[in-house]
C-alpha cells in the first residue's frame, strides 16, 4: 500500500496509568461480537483503501426558532475541587470491499483529578459493513425491522453506518460514565439534541436523569452551529469580555422532529474570537449550571475557551495516519485481503477535467 497520508504533529502528554478500570455500563458483548464477525467475511475479498484518515460524526441542527431573549452571566472561577470527565468517539472510513466497507471506530474518557489527567481507550473496534451485517446494526435501535432491509442490489450506506456505529458507541460509554460517576462535571462533544435517528427522546431523557441522580452535571459543547438569533449565528453574538455566557432564554424546544433537550449557552471563556455553542440540562436551574462552569474554570486548562480535557478526550479518540495504516495492514493480514487501486471513473472519463467526490 503506496499511501501518502499527511502527518501533523500533535502535543505530547506524560500522563500516569489509570489506577483503576472503567466498568462499562452495559457495554455490549454484541457489539465486540459484531466487529469480530463482520470481518471474517473479508477474507480473501480486494479492499479499496480510502484516501481520508478520519472522519467525525456529530448531530447539527436545522433550526427555525422564534426571536428569543438573552441574559450575560459574568463568570469567576472557582477552584474548589472538582472530578471533570470528558468523552468523545471517533470513526475512520478504512477501505472498500467488493460487498461493503471497512470501518474503525474508537472512544475515549479522559478525567482530570487535581493533580493529574488520566484516559482510557475503549478500541479500535474495526467493522465489515455488509448488507447483513447494517441490518443487524439497524436492529440496535429498535426499529422496524422489516422497513430496514435493503434491496439485494444494494450496498451499505457508508455515511449513514459510520454515523450510527459512531454514536451507538458513544451513547454506551456516555451511559457508563453516567452510572459509575458521582459529584463531577462530565463533559460531552456535540448538543443535547434527541429525535434524531441515532438518539431517541427516551435515551436523552434516560441519560440526564441518571446523571442527575449521581449529582452529576453535563456540559455538551458544540464547536459548530447552526441555531442562530435575528439571522445571527449565536456563537457570533457574545462580544462581552471573557470568561462569561450568554443565556439563549424562551428557545424553542422543538425543531422539526428534533428536540433541544438542554437550555442553550454561549460560552466565551478565554480572550480572543472563539466562542462554542453549550448544552445543560433543562431541569438544572441556571445557578446551578453558572456554578459548574465556574468550577470548570477554577479545575482544568481553558485554551481558546475550550476546556483542555473534552480536547485531550477528541486527541486520544481520533485515529492519526499511521494508525490508520496499521489498522488496515492488520485487517489485510488477518483475513487475507488484496489491496486494490480504485479506479477513478471522473479521471479515465474525462481526464485532468475529471474531478469529482472520485477525484
Amino acid at each position: 500500500m503506496n499511501a501518502q497520508f499527511p502527518i501533523a504533529t500533535t502535543l505530547k502528554y506524560n500522563f500516569p496509568s489509570p489506577k483503576e478500570t472503567l466498568q462499562l455500563h452495559q457495554l455490549p458483548k454484541h457489539f465486540i461480537e459484531l466487529s469480530l464477525q463482520s470481518l471474517k467475511q473479508t477474507k480473501h475479498q480486494q479492499i479499496l483503501p480510502t484516501k481520508k484518515t478520519t472522519t467525525q460524526f456529530s448531530t447539527h441542527q436545522r433550526p427555525q426558532p422564534p426571536i428569543p431573549t438573552t441574559e450575560l452571566l459574568t463568570l469567576t472561577p472557582n477552584p474548589t475541587t472538582t472530578n471533570i470527565v470528558a468523552i468523545d468517539v471517533s470513526s475512520v472510513k478504512l477501505g472498500e470491499t467488493k460487498t461493503g466497507i471497512l470501518l474503525g471506530v474508537r472512544g475515549a474518557v479522559v478525567w482530570k483529578n487535581p493533580d493529574h489527567y488520566r484516559y482510557l481507550r475503549l478500541g479500535p473496534f474495526p467493522f465489515h459493513i455488509t448488507r447483513h451485517i447494517e441490518n443487524r446494526i439497524r436492529r440496535l435501535y429498535h426499529q422496524n425491522h422489516a422497513a430496514s432491509y435493503l434491496q439485494e442490489n444494494s450496498i451499505p450506506q457508508a455515511y449513514f453506518i459510520q454515523s450510527r456505529l459512531t454514536t451507538l458507541l458513544e451513547r454506551w460509554i456516555q451511559s457508563s460514565i453516567a452510572h459509575t460517576t458521582h459529584n463531577s462535571i462530565i463533559l460531552w462533544d456535540g448538543s443535547l439534541t434527541a429525535g434524531t435517528t441515532e438518539t431517541s427522546v427516551s435515551t436523552m431523557q434516560e441519560l440526564l436523569a441518571t446523571a442527575r441522580s449521581n449529582r452529576n452535571i453535563i456540559l455538551a459543547f458544540s464547536k459548530m452551529t447552526r441555531l442562530s438569533l435575528q439571522g445571527f449565528r449565536l456563537t457570533d453574538l457574545i462580544k462581552h469580555t471573557p470568561p462569561c455566557l450568554l443565556r439563549i432564554k424562551e428557545y424553542t424546544d422543538c425543531i422539526g422532529p428534533l428536540r433541544l433537550m438542554g437550555n442553550v449557552y454561549v460560552a466565551k471563556f478565554t480572550k480572543g474570537s472563539f466562542a462554542f455553542r453549550m448544552d445543560a440540562d433543562k431541569q438544572l436551574p441556571s445557578v446551578r449550571v453558572v456554578d459548574a462552569v465556574q468550577n470548570l474554570l477554577g479545575n482544568d486548562l481553558i485554551l481558546q475557551s475550550y476546556p483542555e480535557t473534552l480536547r485531550l478526550a477528541h486527541i486520544f479518540s481520533t485515529f492519526t495516519a499511521i494508525e490508520v495504516l496499521g489498522l488496515q495492514r492488520c485487517i489485510i493480514q488477518k483475513s487475507n485481503l488484496k489491496v486494490v487501486t480504485k479506479l477513478n471513473m471522473h479521471r479515465l472519463l474525462f481526464g485532468r477535467f475529471g474531478k469529482g467526490p472520485e477525484g
